[in-house]
Protein backbone atom coordinates (compact mmCIF):
# COMPACT_ATOMS: atom_id res chain seq x y z
CA UNK A 1 0.00 0.00 0.00
CA UNK A 2 1.55 3.42 -1.06
CA UNK A 3 1.51 6.03 1.14
CA UNK A 4 0.24 9.64 -0.34
CA UNK A 5 3.84 10.84 -0.55
CA UNK A 6 4.37 8.25 -2.68
CA UNK A 7 1.64 8.73 -5.52
CA UNK A 8 1.72 11.15 -7.97
CA UNK A 9 -0.04 14.18 -8.49
CA UNK A 10 -3.90 12.92 -10.30
CA UNK A 11 -4.73 14.86 -13.53
CA UNK A 12 -8.63 15.74 -12.25
CA UNK A 13 -11.00 16.88 -15.27
CA UNK A 14 -14.35 18.90 -14.84
CA UNK A 15 -16.10 18.88 -18.21
CA UNK A 16 -19.29 21.14 -18.87
CA UNK A 17 -22.48 19.03 -18.28
CA UNK A 18 -24.30 18.04 -21.69
CA UNK A 19 -27.60 16.50 -20.75
CA UNK A 20 -30.73 19.17 -21.65
CA UNK A 21 -30.84 22.08 -19.61
CA UNK A 22 -28.44 20.90 -17.30
CA UNK A 23 -26.84 24.07 -15.96
CA UNK A 24 -25.15 22.42 -12.80
CA UNK A 25 -21.26 21.66 -12.73
CA UNK A 26 -19.59 19.33 -9.96
CA UNK A 27 -17.24 21.66 -8.51
CA UNK A 28 -17.04 24.74 -7.48
CA UNK A 29 -13.66 26.84 -7.47
CA UNK A 30 -13.28 26.33 -3.78
CA UNK A 31 -12.36 22.96 -3.82
CA UNK A 32 -10.84 23.28 -6.88
CA UNK A 33 -8.37 25.52 -4.96
CA UNK A 34 -7.96 22.70 -2.33
CA UNK A 35 -6.62 20.13 -4.15
CA UNK A 36 -4.32 22.18 -6.70
CA UNK A 37 -2.99 22.79 -2.99
CA UNK A 38 -2.41 19.24 -2.80
CA UNK A 39 -0.30 19.06 -5.70
CA UNK A 40 -3.30 17.58 -8.32
CA UNK A 41 -3.63 19.21 -12.17
CA UNK A 42 -7.95 20.03 -12.52
CA UNK A 43 -8.90 20.74 -16.04
CA UNK A 44 -11.93 22.89 -16.48
CA UNK A 45 -13.76 22.79 -19.64
CA UNK A 46 -14.75 26.30 -20.53
CA UNK A 47 -17.43 27.43 -19.49
CA UNK A 48 -18.35 24.41 -16.98
CA UNK A 49 -19.46 26.66 -14.45
CA UNK A 50 -21.31 29.54 -16.25
CA UNK A 51 -24.70 28.22 -15.41
CA UNK A 52 -24.51 28.12 -11.88
CA UNK A 53 -22.83 31.79 -12.19
CA UNK A 54 -19.05 30.55 -11.64
CA UNK A 55 -17.10 32.47 -14.30
CA UNK A 56 -13.59 30.91 -15.99
CA UNK A 57 -11.76 33.83 -14.12
CA UNK A 58 -12.76 32.24 -10.66
CA UNK A 59 -11.27 28.43 -11.69
CA UNK A 60 -8.19 30.11 -13.15
CA UNK A 61 -7.42 31.99 -9.90
CA UNK A 62 -7.52 28.84 -7.68
CA UNK A 63 -5.49 27.08 -9.98
CA UNK A 64 -6.90 25.62 -12.43
CA UNK A 65 -6.27 24.87 -15.96
CA UNK A 66 -9.25 25.83 -18.95
CA UNK A 67 -9.55 23.80 -21.58
CA UNK A 68 -11.29 24.27 -24.87
CA UNK A 69 -13.83 21.39 -24.98
CA UNK A 70 -15.14 17.70 -23.41
CA UNK A 71 -12.32 16.08 -25.48
CA UNK A 72 -9.81 17.92 -24.15
CA UNK A 73 -10.27 17.53 -20.96
CA UNK A 74 -10.71 13.74 -21.00
CA UNK A 75 -7.25 13.58 -22.97
CA UNK A 76 -5.88 15.50 -20.24
CA UNK A 77 -7.69 13.46 -17.23
CA UNK A 78 -7.66 9.98 -15.32
CA UNK A 79 -10.75 11.26 -12.72
CA UNK A 80 -13.28 12.25 -14.71
CA UNK A 81 -15.64 14.33 -12.57
CA UNK A 82 -19.53 15.32 -13.62
CA UNK A 83 -22.63 16.06 -11.96
CA UNK A 84 -24.86 13.77 -14.70
CA UNK A 85 -24.48 10.67 -16.65
CA UNK A 86 -22.26 10.79 -20.02
CA UNK A 87 -24.14 11.80 -22.69
CA UNK A 88 -23.61 9.57 -26.03
CA UNK A 89 -20.78 12.09 -27.30
CA UNK A 90 -18.91 11.80 -23.82
CA UNK A 91 -19.15 7.85 -23.61
CA UNK A 92 -17.23 7.69 -26.73
CA UNK A 93 -14.38 9.89 -24.50
CA UNK A 94 -14.21 7.30 -22.01
CA UNK A 95 -11.26 5.01 -21.80
CA UNK A 96 -10.11 1.79 -19.68
CA UNK A 97 -7.89 4.47 -18.08
CA UNK A 98 -10.90 6.60 -16.67
CA UNK A 99 -12.72 6.53 -13.59
CA UNK A 100 -16.02 8.20 -13.79
CA UNK A 101 -17.37 9.84 -10.74
CA UNK A 102 -20.80 11.40 -11.11
CA UNK A 103 -24.43 10.39 -10.50
CA UNK A 104 -25.04 7.40 -12.99
CA UNK A 105 -28.72 5.90 -12.17
CA UNK A 106 -27.74 3.09 -14.50
CA UNK A 107 -30.78 0.67 -13.44
CA UNK A 108 -33.12 3.47 -15.49
CA UNK A 109 -31.17 2.66 -18.74
CA UNK A 110 -29.29 -0.60 -20.15
CA UNK A 111 -28.12 1.08 -23.15
CA UNK A 112 -26.10 3.00 -20.70
CA UNK A 113 -25.26 0.25 -18.63
CA UNK A 114 -23.65 -1.66 -21.45
CA UNK A 115 -21.90 1.19 -23.14
CA UNK A 116 -19.97 2.39 -20.06
CA UNK A 117 -19.05 -1.71 -19.67
CA UNK A 118 -17.80 -1.86 -22.89
CA UNK A 119 -15.59 1.45 -22.58
CA UNK A 120 -13.53 -0.39 -20.02
CA UNK A 121 -13.37 2.58 -17.82
CA UNK A 122 -14.22 2.55 -13.74
CA UNK A 123 -17.58 3.96 -12.74
CA UNK A 124 -18.18 5.38 -9.71
CA UNK A 125 -22.05 6.39 -9.28
CA UNK A 126 -22.93 8.92 -6.67
CA UNK A 127 -26.05 7.17 -5.54
CA UNK A 128 -24.90 3.85 -4.58
CA UNK A 129 -22.25 5.43 -1.99
CA UNK A 130 -23.70 4.56 1.59
CA UNK A 131 -22.17 5.55 4.73
CA UNK A 132 -24.11 4.29 7.75
CA UNK A 133 -27.21 3.91 6.37
CA UNK A 134 -26.97 7.57 4.82
CA UNK A 135 -26.37 8.08 1.13
CA UNK A 136 -24.20 11.02 1.55
CA UNK A 137 -23.88 11.88 -2.02
CA UNK A 138 -27.57 12.04 -3.22
CA UNK A 139 -28.94 12.91 0.01
CA UNK A 140 -28.40 16.75 -0.91
CA UNK A 141 -30.20 16.58 -4.14
CA UNK A 142 -33.12 14.65 -2.88
CA UNK A 143 -33.77 17.36 -0.05
CA UNK A 144 -33.48 19.91 -3.02
CA UNK A 145 -35.80 17.68 -4.91
CA UNK A 146 -38.34 17.08 -2.31
CA UNK A 147 -38.60 20.78 -1.59
CA UNK A 148 -38.92 21.50 -5.22
CA UNK A 149 -41.67 19.02 -5.86
CA UNK A 150 -44.30 20.96 -4.05
CA UNK A 151 -43.26 24.11 -5.58
CA UNK A 152 -43.72 22.66 -9.23
CA UNK A 153 -46.89 20.68 -8.03
CA UNK A 154 -48.71 23.52 -6.55
CA UNK A 155 -47.74 25.36 -9.77
CA UNK A 156 -48.73 23.34 -12.10
CA UNK A 157 -52.41 22.81 -10.24
CA UNK A 158 -53.37 26.36 -11.33
CA UNK A 159 -55.66 26.32 -14.08
CA UNK A 160 -53.56 28.51 -16.62
CA UNK A 161 -51.18 24.96 -16.32
CA UNK A 162 -54.16 22.86 -17.43
CA UNK A 163 -54.58 21.77 -13.47
CA UNK A 164 -57.54 21.97 -11.41
CA UNK A 165 -57.47 25.60 -9.59
CA UNK A 166 -56.64 24.28 -6.69
CA UNK A 167 -54.94 26.51 -4.17
CA UNK A 168 -52.69 24.10 -2.04
CA UNK A 169 -52.88 25.93 1.08
CA UNK A 170 -56.63 27.42 0.63
CA UNK A 171 -58.15 30.00 1.87
CA UNK A 172 -60.48 30.87 5.32
CA UNK A 173 -63.59 29.10 4.46
CA UNK A 174 -62.16 26.95 1.90
CA UNK A 175 -60.44 23.40 2.64
CA UNK A 176 -56.71 22.84 1.94
CA UNK A 177 -55.76 21.08 -1.20
CA UNK A 178 -54.78 17.80 -0.55
CA UNK A 179 -51.06 15.96 -1.28
CA UNK A 180 -50.06 12.53 -1.07
CA UNK A 181 -46.57 12.02 -0.46
CA UNK A 182 -44.82 7.92 -1.46
CA UNK A 183 -41.91 7.46 0.41
CA UNK A 184 -40.82 8.74 3.60
CA UNK A 185 -36.98 9.17 3.03
CA UNK A 186 -35.05 12.21 2.26
CA UNK A 187 -36.36 13.31 -0.32
CA UNK A 188 -40.42 12.72 0.70
CA UNK A 189 -39.90 14.32 4.05
CA UNK A 190 -38.67 17.48 2.16
CA UNK A 191 -41.37 17.51 0.22
CA UNK A 192 -43.70 17.14 3.02
CA UNK A 193 -42.15 20.18 5.04
CA UNK A 194 -43.09 22.15 1.67
CA UNK A 195 -46.81 21.11 1.33
CA UNK A 196 -47.23 21.48 4.62
CA UNK A 197 -45.20 24.59 4.77
CA UNK A 198 -48.01 26.08 2.17
CA UNK A 199 -50.67 24.60 4.36
CA UNK A 200 -51.59 21.69 2.41
CA UNK A 201 -53.52 18.55 4.01
CA UNK A 202 -50.74 16.46 3.90
CA UNK A 203 -50.06 12.10 3.86
CA UNK A 204 -47.35 10.19 3.94
CA UNK A 205 -46.73 6.65 2.72
CA UNK A 206 -44.19 4.55 4.23
CA UNK A 207 -43.25 0.80 4.65
CA UNK A 208 -40.71 1.40 7.69
CA UNK A 209 -42.55 1.98 10.85
CA UNK A 210 -39.72 3.60 12.69
CA UNK A 211 -39.38 6.04 9.82
CA UNK A 212 -43.25 6.74 9.98
CA UNK A 213 -42.93 6.95 14.37
CA UNK A 214 -39.96 9.54 13.63
CA UNK A 215 -42.00 11.27 10.80
CA UNK A 216 -45.50 11.24 13.89
CA UNK A 217 -43.11 13.21 16.05
CA UNK A 218 -41.37 15.58 14.06
CA UNK A 219 -44.18 16.22 10.78
CA UNK A 220 -46.52 18.29 13.14
CA UNK A 221 -50.16 18.17 11.39
CA UNK A 222 -48.89 15.31 8.42
CA UNK A 223 -50.77 11.91 8.71
CA UNK A 224 -48.93 8.93 7.74
CA UNK A 225 -50.48 5.52 6.99
CA UNK A 226 -48.66 2.18 5.73
CA UNK A 227 -47.48 2.63 2.20
CA UNK A 228 -49.60 -0.67 0.40
CA UNK A 229 -51.74 -0.82 -2.89
CA UNK A 230 -54.89 -0.67 -1.03
CA UNK A 231 -53.93 2.61 0.87
CA UNK A 232 -52.89 4.26 -1.95
CA UNK A 233 -55.61 3.40 -4.59
CA UNK A 234 -57.77 4.77 -1.48
CA UNK A 235 -56.09 8.47 -1.34
CA UNK A 236 -55.69 9.04 -5.02
CA UNK A 237 -59.43 10.16 -5.66
CA UNK A 238 -58.93 12.46 -3.03
CA UNK A 239 -55.49 13.94 -3.77
CA UNK A 240 -55.13 16.98 -5.96
CA UNK A 241 -50.63 16.01 -5.63
CA UNK A 242 -49.18 13.35 -5.54
CA UNK A 243 -45.47 13.27 -5.21
CA UNK A 244 -43.30 9.87 -5.90
CA UNK A 245 -40.75 10.21 -3.79
CA UNK A 246 -39.77 5.91 -3.48
CA UNK A 247 -35.56 4.92 -3.36
CA UNK A 248 -34.37 1.47 -3.76
CA UNK A 249 -30.65 2.49 -3.95
CA UNK A 250 -29.13 1.34 -7.08
CA UNK A 251 -32.09 -0.29 -8.04
CA UNK A 252 -35.09 0.53 -10.42
CA UNK A 253 -37.84 2.25 -8.73
CA UNK A 254 -41.30 0.09 -7.95
CA UNK A 255 -44.22 0.87 -10.02
CA UNK A 256 -46.31 1.62 -7.44
CA UNK A 257 -48.72 3.43 -9.28
CA UNK A 258 -50.54 1.49 -12.14
CA UNK A 259 -52.53 3.48 -15.43
CA UNK A 260 -55.99 1.94 -13.76
CA UNK A 261 -54.68 3.31 -10.27
CA UNK A 262 -53.79 7.18 -11.71
CA UNK A 263 -56.84 7.36 -13.62
CA UNK A 264 -58.55 7.12 -10.49
CA UNK A 265 -57.54 10.49 -9.96
CA UNK A 266 -59.51 14.17 -10.68
CA UNK A 267 -58.48 15.54 -13.79
CA UNK A 268 -56.30 18.40 -13.69
CA UNK A 269 -54.42 17.18 -10.58
CA UNK A 270 -50.97 16.55 -10.57
CA UNK A 271 -48.65 13.72 -10.25
CA UNK A 272 -44.53 14.57 -9.83
CA UNK A 273 -42.37 11.89 -9.94
CA UNK A 274 -39.22 12.73 -7.74
CA UNK A 275 -37.84 8.91 -8.98
CA UNK A 276 -37.89 9.48 -12.43
CA UNK A 277 -34.04 8.95 -12.60
CA UNK A 278 -34.64 5.57 -11.11
CA UNK A 279 -38.01 4.69 -13.85
CA UNK A 280 -40.39 6.23 -12.09
CA UNK A 281 -42.82 4.42 -9.35
CA UNK A 282 -45.74 4.90 -12.01
CA UNK A 283 -46.39 2.64 -15.21
CA UNK A 284 -46.73 6.15 -17.22
CA UNK A 285 -43.82 7.92 -15.99
CA UNK A 286 -41.50 9.15 -18.84
CA UNK A 287 -38.32 11.50 -18.69
CA UNK A 288 -38.81 15.02 -19.41
CA UNK A 289 -36.75 18.05 -19.25
CA UNK A 290 -37.29 21.61 -18.30
CA UNK A 291 -37.55 22.40 -21.34
CA UNK A 292 -40.84 20.51 -21.93
CA UNK A 293 -41.17 19.48 -17.93
CA UNK A 294 -44.92 17.71 -18.23
CA UNK A 295 -47.11 15.84 -20.16
CA UNK A 296 -50.70 14.63 -19.44
CA UNK A 297 -52.04 10.77 -19.18
CA UNK A 298 -55.38 10.06 -17.68
CA UNK A 299 -56.23 13.79 -17.49
CA UNK A 300 -53.24 14.07 -15.03
CA UNK A 301 -50.63 16.29 -15.38
CA UNK A 302 -47.13 14.75 -15.05
CA UNK A 303 -44.03 16.61 -13.59
CA UNK A 304 -41.27 13.98 -15.05
CA UNK A 305 -38.21 15.98 -15.46
CA UNK A 306 -34.91 13.56 -14.64
CA UNK A 307 -32.56 16.67 -13.52
CA UNK A 308 -34.67 18.40 -10.86
CA UNK A 309 -32.32 19.96 -8.90
CA UNK A 310 -30.88 21.80 -11.97
CA UNK A 311 -33.29 24.05 -12.16
CA UNK A 312 -31.23 25.83 -9.10
CA UNK A 313 -28.18 25.46 -10.46
CA UNK A 314 -25.69 27.15 -8.16
CA UNK A 315 -27.49 26.19 -4.86
CA UNK A 316 -27.40 21.71 -6.14
CA UNK A 317 -23.82 22.67 -7.33
CA UNK A 318 -23.03 24.33 -4.39
CA UNK A 319 -24.77 21.95 -1.59
CA UNK A 320 -22.89 18.42 -4.27
CA UNK A 321 -19.43 20.09 -4.48
CA UNK A 322 -19.50 20.61 -0.40
CA UNK A 323 -20.23 16.43 -0.22
CA UNK A 324 -18.37 15.46 -2.89
CA UNK A 325 -14.97 17.22 -1.84
CA UNK A 326 -13.44 14.69 0.70
CA UNK A 327 -14.01 11.90 -1.94
CA UNK A 328 -12.69 13.17 -4.65
CA UNK A 329 -9.42 14.18 -2.53
CA UNK A 330 -9.62 10.52 -1.15
CA UNK A 331 -9.66 8.71 -4.98
CA UNK A 332 -6.81 11.36 -5.98
CA UNK A 333 -4.82 11.20 -2.94
CA UNK A 334 -4.59 7.53 -2.44
CA UNK A 335 -5.40 6.06 -6.08
CA UNK A 336 -9.05 3.92 -6.33
CA UNK A 337 -7.90 0.50 -4.71
CA UNK A 338 -6.24 2.26 -1.63
CA UNK A 339 -9.42 4.83 -1.09
CA UNK A 340 -11.13 1.88 -1.30
CA UNK A 341 -9.44 -0.07 1.66
CA UNK A 342 -9.48 3.42 3.30
CA UNK A 343 -12.79 4.20 2.84
CA UNK A 344 -14.46 0.22 2.19
CA UNK A 345 -17.93 2.55 1.43
CA UNK A 346 -16.47 3.45 -1.82
CA UNK A 347 -16.47 0.42 -3.24
CA UNK A 348 -20.68 0.45 -3.10
CA UNK A 349 -20.24 3.22 -5.74
CA UNK A 350 -18.63 1.35 -8.16
CA UNK A 351 -21.07 0.36 -10.69
CA UNK A 352 -18.49 -0.24 -13.82
CA UNK A 353 -14.99 -1.61 -13.48
CA UNK A 354 -12.74 -3.06 -15.81
CA UNK A 355 -15.25 -3.74 -18.42
CA UNK A 356 -17.83 -6.17 -16.14
CA UNK A 357 -20.59 -4.43 -14.64
CA UNK A 358 -20.20 -4.65 -10.64
CA UNK A 359 -23.38 -3.37 -9.14
CA UNK A 360 -25.99 -6.56 -8.14
CA UNK A 361 -29.09 -3.78 -8.58
CA UNK A 362 -28.40 -2.66 -12.06
CA UNK A 363 -27.61 -6.53 -12.74
CA UNK A 364 -31.07 -7.71 -11.96
CA UNK A 365 -33.32 -4.46 -13.55
CA UNK A 366 -31.23 -5.81 -16.91
CA UNK A 367 -30.63 -9.25 -16.26
CA UNK A 368 -26.71 -8.62 -16.50
CA UNK A 369 -24.01 -10.84 -14.80
CA UNK A 370 -22.24 -9.06 -12.11
CA UNK A 371 -18.74 -9.44 -10.70
CA UNK A 372 -17.73 -7.91 -6.98
CA UNK A 373 -15.99 -4.64 -7.76
CA UNK A 374 -13.47 -5.62 -5.32
CA UNK A 375 -12.80 -8.93 -7.62
CA UNK A 376 -13.15 -6.28 -10.66
CA UNK A 377 -10.30 -4.04 -9.35
CA UNK A 378 -8.10 -6.96 -8.12
CA UNK A 379 -8.16 -4.74 -4.79
CA UNK A 380 -7.23 -7.66 -1.57
CA UNK A 381 -8.29 -7.17 1.83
Amino acid sequence: MSSPADRPATAIGVPRETKSQEARVSMTPAPVGALVKRGHAVFVETGAGAGASYPDEQYVAHGASLVEDAAAVHAAADLIVKVKEPQRDEIALLEPRHTLFTYLHLAASKPLTEALVASGCTAIAYETIEVNGHLPLLEPMSEIAGRMSSLVGSYHLAKHTGGRGILLGGVPGVAPGRVVVIGGGTAGINAARVARGIGADVTILEVDFERMRFLDITMDGTHTLYSTEANLAELLPRADLVIGAVLVPGAAAPKLITREMLAMMAPGSVFVDIAVDQGGCAETTRPTTHDAPTFVEEGVIHYCVANMPGAYARTATQALSSVTQRWIELIAGRGLADACREQPELLGGINVAGGRLTCAPVGEAHGLPVVDAAEALAIDS
